[in-house]
């Protein structure tokens, strides 16, 4: 009887180890590590911060879009809800599987209980005592089975209810995949018009293109045979022919222009014959923008005209009123864009007799100026090719090419990458023409950049001298400000 109570302990034992699961995962493999501080206190190991490879980051977003694709795909939905319903009658299946066992581990238990109950009765002593803790176990192990069994109820009724749940749910995602096969097809055969629509637009298009470039190759054909026309008319010789006449035109102009000053002269000589020391000096020169003009004297034994006192003014032709053109001390002068339309007047003192020589009509303005600085107000910066003659009233040796920047908030002088000046337009600044300089004067622009910096540049032509001048002083202007020369205030 002792042997049979001690296998019965065992079945007990194999019965409580059995009831823990195979599949149970545990949170760690491993022991927690732990550091014991003051008074027995357990301090928790701060846990490391671990930068994640961007390989396993990327790996991680590319799983993570597979499943998301995954999910988007209804009939993949459908197949799971179907494995689903399969898993749950397999479920099922198991349960009734078990409640069978149950119901002989019920009976196997109840006999087992009525030996035992009827071996009692017949045994005494130290034998009766292991009956009785035999059929306590028994008991025990009844009370355990029912335990279980209404765990398994509850987990049959868990499994019904989920496999009614994905019945439901396997033919609702059915319905879905209809409508969503029956929505492609719909949006196949609108696809597949509109393809047939865009291929009947693109068939029409080509065939009007077509009609288009022929249409347009005729009108080419004609234009080029009335260039052809007009070639012929005009053949290069005939326009050689025109240029000479016209270079011709031109040298007869400026020698009428220079005899019509002449004649001016003589006459203002004639009217003014009491006047002796006027008639032995004179102004040489074209009265125009561009020109120079140049004090001569008509004796002989001439002395040297730069050693004497010299002094240019601008004269209103109405009004008679002289203004100082500062700094205009030599003989020669060459006009600015200030100049047009008003006379011109030097004044010599000679032995201490004042000598006072005008031009004969107001200054002419240059033909074609105003249209060129029209055109290049409407560029934002205008650049002009020039060379340093003069830096601070010193002379420059250099002969480099620089560039002169005229905008419309500053002026620059750059040399390349290197920056030589460069200023905003304020009442400091000072802009005007060169006020002597021999023969350049009249393409040599004089700007004082500061107080302390200043500087002679010499132009390409007289054309770009002025078009400078006139370009900075109307977007000086236009800032409020007035560029004069030295000195000079208007």
């Amino acid at each position: 009887m002792t042997r049979a109570a001690r296998s019965l302990g065992s079945v007990l034992q194999k019965e409580a180890v059995r009831s823990v699961s195979s599949d149970v995962n545990f949170a760690s493999t491993r022991f927690p590590e732990y550091t014991i501080g003051n008074n027995n206190v357990l301090i928790e190991p701060k846990e490391e911060i671990k930068i994640t490879p961007l390989k396993d980051i990327v790996a991680k977003e590319t799983a993570q879009l597979l499943e998301q694709q995954q999910r988007l795909s209804v009939r993949d939905l459908a197949k799971r809800f179907e494995k689903g319903l399969a898993t749950a009658v397999k479920l099922s299946s198991k349960s009734r599987l078990r409640e069978v066992a149950s119901l002989d581990k019920h009976v196997l238990l109840k006999k087992l209980r009525d030996i035992l109950e009827i071996l009692r009765e017949h045994v005494v002593g130290r034998n009766k005592d292991d009956v009785d803790e035999a059929i306590s176990m028994v008991e025990a192990l009844a009370v355990q089975l029912s335990q279980t069994e209404g765990e398994l109820f509850l987990e049959k009724e868990e499994v019904k209810k989920l496999a009614a749940f994905l019945k439901k749910a396997t033919e609702d995602a059915k319905k879905v995949v209809e409508e969503e096969r029956a929505h492609a097809h719909e949006e196949i055969d609108n696809a597949r018009a509109a393809m047939r629509r865009i291929e009947q637009a693109l068939n029409e298009q080509e065939i009007i293109s077509e009609s288009a470039e022929k249409q347009d190759l005729e009108e080419l054909k004609k234009e080029v045979q009335e260039a052809r026309r007009i070639k012929m008319l005009h053949q290069p010789s005939r326009v050689m022919d025109m240029e000479h006449e016209l270079t011709a035109l031109r040298a007869q102009l400026a020698a009428k222009s220079i005899y019509a000053v002449q004649l001016h002269k003589e006459l203002e000589v004639c009217k003014k014959v009491g006047k002796i020391k006027t008639c032995l000096y004179e102004l040489e020169g074209l009265e125009s923008l561009g020109s120079c003009l140049q004090i001569i004297s008509q004796m002989e034994n001439n002395l040297e005209i730069s050693n004497w006192s010299i002094q240019w003014y601008r004269i209103q032709p109405e009004g008679e009123r002289k203004e100082v053109i500062s700094g205009a001390t030599k003989p020669m002068y060459a006009p600015e864009p200030f100049d047009v339309g008003r006379f011109l007047q030097a004044e010599i003192v000679v032995r201490g007799e004042r000598v006072a020589l005008r031009t004969t009509s107001p200054i002419d303005p240059a033909a074609g100026l105003g249209s060129y600085v029209e055109a290049l107000v409407r560029k934002p910066e205008t650049v002009f090719n020039v060379v340093v003659l003069q830096i601070n009233g010193i002379d420059h040796p250099s002969n480099s090419l620089y560039l002169f920047h005229v905008g419309k908030l500053r002026v620059k002088l750059s040399r390349g990458r290197t920056i030589k000046a460069k200023e905003f337009y304020s009442s400091s600044m000072q802009l005007c023409g060169v006020r002597g300089g021999g023969s350049a004067a009249s393409q040599s622009l004089f700007w004082q950049a500061t107080s302390s910096l200043s500087f002679c540049l010499a132009f390409e032509s007289p054309r770009e001298r002025n078009a400078a001048l006139m370009l900075a002083r109307r977007y000086a202007f236009d800032c409020n400000i007035v560029l004069v020369g030295p000195n000079e205030r208007y």
